[in-house]
């Protein structure tokens, strides 16, 4: 860490960091200075998150919570601010996926995904924005969006509905906050190559008749710039909206997706 790091002493919070995108940005806010208190359903800290652990001693903490239980999210943020003092960044990444054709989706993924992917993005999101008003502190809030917020797919549609959600959500959130000095955006990810997508490409797999894994090689191909994005690409994003340097970006969506989509 040297005197140049954009997050020093500031604690973020991260939702759905137990792997994936959200470890990711853990790590690359911790090499900024930060102190991180991570969160995901597990109830152990992962095999990851514990490497993680060895190598910033002292400034991450694991944290079993889910965010579609009002009682485990006040937890959750009382548990954090226990031990690193007020929570200054939102990382509000926890989400889960399904798919199926739209004439097959039940009550009970849209329920699911709903649960998880908008009515526990906003009330993370709002039980820590009342933490930061009650507190005075000008901090900042990103929500994990997608490029399928940004459009319908046949086969995704409850999913492409909660990533829309969130996209709106931050608009009226940031819009909120402005007057308390609370910035709130949002990044919206392509396609990226994490655990999750064995699970994706097993979904497309089954309901497009293809060989596992060619889903995967398809959509990096379609890609712009020719290939999957890398969960260190999402943080280097996640860190810009984190620090001074966006510090006149609210309300805003950021696609960090290869040149998929254009707005």
């Amino acid at each position: 860490m040297t005197e140049l790091s954009r997050l020093n002493n500031q604690h973020a919070l991260l939702t759905g960091a137990g792997g994936g995108i959200g470890l990711a940005v853990a790590a690359a806010y911790l090499a900024e200075g930060a102190r991180c208190t991570v969160a995901d359903l597990s109830a152990r800290a992962p095999v990851d998150v514990v490497a993680l652990m060895r190598r910033f001693p002292g400034r991450l903490q694991y944290i079993a919570a889910d965010v579609t239980q009002g009682a485990s999210v006040d937890a959750l943020i009382e548990t954090a601010t226990a031990a690193f003092g007020p929570v200054q960044v939102l990382f509000n990444n926890a989400a889960v996926f399904d798919m199926a054709p739209l004439l097959e989706s039940d009550e009970a993924m849209y329920d699911k995904l709903f649960a998880v992917n908008v009515k526990g993005m906003f009330f993370m999101m709002q039980k820590v924005l009342a933490h930061m008003v009650r507190l005075g502190t000008r901090g900042t809030v990103i929500n994990m969006a997608s490029q399928a917020g940004r459009r319908g797919e046949a086969l995704v549609a409850h999913y492409c509905a909660t990533k829309a959600a969130v996209i709106s959500y931050t608009q009226s959130a940031a819009l909120a906050m402005a007057p308390s000095g609370i910035r709130v955006n949002a990044i919206a990810p392509g396609v990226v190559d994490t655990p999750m997508w064995s699970q994706v490409d097993a979904l497309f797999a089954r309901h497009e008749q293809l060989a596992p894994g060619a889903k995967k090689i398809a959509v990096g191909l379609a890609v712009p710039l020719g290939r999957m994005g890398h969960p260190d690409e999402i943080a280097g994003a996640a860190v810009f909206l984190a620090c001074a340097e966006s510090a006149y970006i609210t309300a805003q969506t950021l696609n960090v997706d290869g040149g998929n989509v254009m707005s």
